[in-house]
């Protein structure tokens, strides 16, 4: 079954490997146990698209952000791309639907508009690279807008506004899954194209990274898809472990929110220090589609999978 995951954060692995920081080299990317996301283990997890974040420590001085940025983007090109001729680029959603039998399509995007500053000609040369969904913040807050865990919980600045405006014309998705949820609801307002990339039920685990009931709602009333995270502290609330069937229990409440059509997977592999029993990296999705496959029809977990999110692409 093809499988579509909206956030991993193998880039951010590359550049630790690049700079010296955590691994002395780079990891293949092809295979390197390092990386929950390599090559070869989204081959045999059946996963036909895997989208790769921008994401740049907060720590970082900002005078660097956008050359950290930059040298992301650069490893997507030469360490995912030009070492591995069976990833292809999708630089246009609608790419997706082009691709042959074997090859993994490659989605850019960006966690977190710090790197740009103030400046959307930054911005606009993402596009051009390939971004093609932006999340205004990670946890804390920015020029754009607070993050959830930005105590003062204030919403979308002006310029916030004009970067999902911005997105708006030129069919960027705007993802609302570490915003904060004051900054939630003006994306709401202003964007034409919101999506969570990975996020799960407040409802079931109390934690500023999960979206509330009214929240969930609105996404879907939006026609967004809500893209559900493998982070067990995000399935259990207070907890580093997690079942398939705790997150099954989150896709659960969110049909019975009325989201059935806009249930997707971001695992956030390679970005998370905790995994679920069995889900370990890409190449365990069977396991997980094989637990949904007990629980509801073929034709629904294909949309979990993969359709959902093809059925909510840009205009």
């Amino acid at each position: 079954m093809n499988i579509i995951d909206t956030h991993c954060d193998a880039l951010f692995k590359l550049q630790l490997g690049k700079r010296g920081k955590v691994f002395d080299h780079i990891p293949d990317f092809h295979d390197a146990p390092e990386l929950q996301t390599n090559f070869s283990r989204l081959q045999a997890g059946g996963v036909k698209v895997q989208f790769f974040a921008i994401f740049i420590l907060p720590d970082v001085p900002t005078n660097e952000q956008w050359q950290h940025a930059l040298e992301q983007v650069d490893l997507f090109y030469t360490e995912v791309l030009g070492k591995n001729p069976a990833m292809k680029h999708i630089k246009n959603v609608e790419e997706i639907r082009e691709l042959q039998s074997g090859e993994i399509g490659a989605v850019l995007t960006l966690e977190g508009a710090d790197c740009i500053g103030n400046d959307l000609t930054k911005l606009k040369t993402l596009y051009r690279l390939g971004v093609l969904s932006v999340g205004l913040t990670w946890n804390p807050a920015n020029l754009c807008a607070d993050g959830a865990g930005e105590p003062r919980g204030g919403g979308l600045t002006v310029l916030g506004k004009d970067v999902v405006q911005l997105n708006n014309e030129h069919q960027i998705l705007t993802d609302v899954s570490h915003l904060s949820e004051r900054a939630f609801w003006d994306v709401i307002e202003t964007a034409a194209y919101p999506f969570a990339s990975h996020s799960n039920a407040r409802r079931l685990c109390n934690h500023p990274r999960n979206l509330t009931d009214e929240q969930i709602t609105a996404l879907i009333e939006k026609d967004g898809a809500l893209h559900v995270v493998f982070n067990p502290p995000f399935i259990n609330e207070g907890s580093t472990d997690a079942k398939i069937a705790d997150l099954i229990r989150h896709i659960d409440h969110i049909c019975m929110l009325g989201g059935e059509k806009h249930i997707g997977f971001g695992s956030d592999f390679d970005g998370i220090e905790n995994f679920i029993d069995g889900l370990e990296n890409a190449a365990q999705y069977p396991n997980l589609i094989n637990e949904l496959l007990k629980h509801y029809p073929e034709e629904t977990v294909k949309g979990f999978a993969f359709k959902n999110f093809m059925n909510h692409l840009p205009e």
